[in-house]
């Protein structure tokens, strides 16, 4: 585990800590708002991250403390992420089809009907829902996870889960989009 909690900590072992997390905080952002974004966005989580060193009191807590920035950094850039929600909403799927590939074609529309539907569910939750749904579904954190992250109570994280889900599965028609292919929920 990598220690960082004051200001005089070593710049070696934040390296460390940046070469541990840097690739889970690119995805988690890279899947919230685009590739070009998670670059950006990454590096600033780390940049915030070394200069609010002394503000982690928690050593256990250094993954959730690193998402709970990213998910600020992302707060910061909403604008763009409801453009981008709102834009994959109109699209639909414009899929080529290709010579007697039927199955493939009738799966990628299908995949891109529920990814519009999702998209919209998305961008019609609020941005508090929004959040936790996406920290446990892009980031796989977990209840506790999420509560150090965002700063708010385990209690809060599952019934602003809850609702998302209702949310999403509603606008799915009924389908979860939070279960993987065994069935099981997150």
């Amino acid at each position: 585990m990598v220690v960082i909690t004051t200001r005089d900590a070593p710049t070696d072992r934040f390296t460390d800590l940046f070469d541990k997390y840097h690739g889970e905080i690119y995805r988690y952002v890279a899947g919230r708002l685009s590739a070009s974004h998670a670059d950006d966005l990454a590096a600033e989580t780390f940049l915030v991250a070394f200069r609010d060193r002394a503000k982690l009191n928690d050593a256990g807590h250094v993954r959730a403390w690193l998402y709970g920035i990213a998910t600020n950094l992302i707060r910061r850039h909403r604008r763009d992420e409801e453009r981008r929600y709102r834009a994959l909403g109109r699209a639909g799927s414009h899929a080529a089809p290709a010579e007697n590939d039927h199955e493939r074609v009738i799966s990628r529309v299908a995949a891109g009907v529920v990814q519009c539907e999702l998209a919209e569910a998305l961008r019609r939750l609020k941005p508090a829902d929004r959040d936790v749904l996406l920290l446990v579904a892009l980031a796989d954190l977990g209840y506790a996870e999420v509560a150090v992250a965002l700063g708010i109570p385990e209690g809060t994280v599952a019934s602003r889960l809850n609702r998302a889900r209702k949310a999403a599965r509603a606008a799915l028609g009924g389908a979860d989009p939070t279960r993987d292919i065994s069935g099981a929920t997150r």
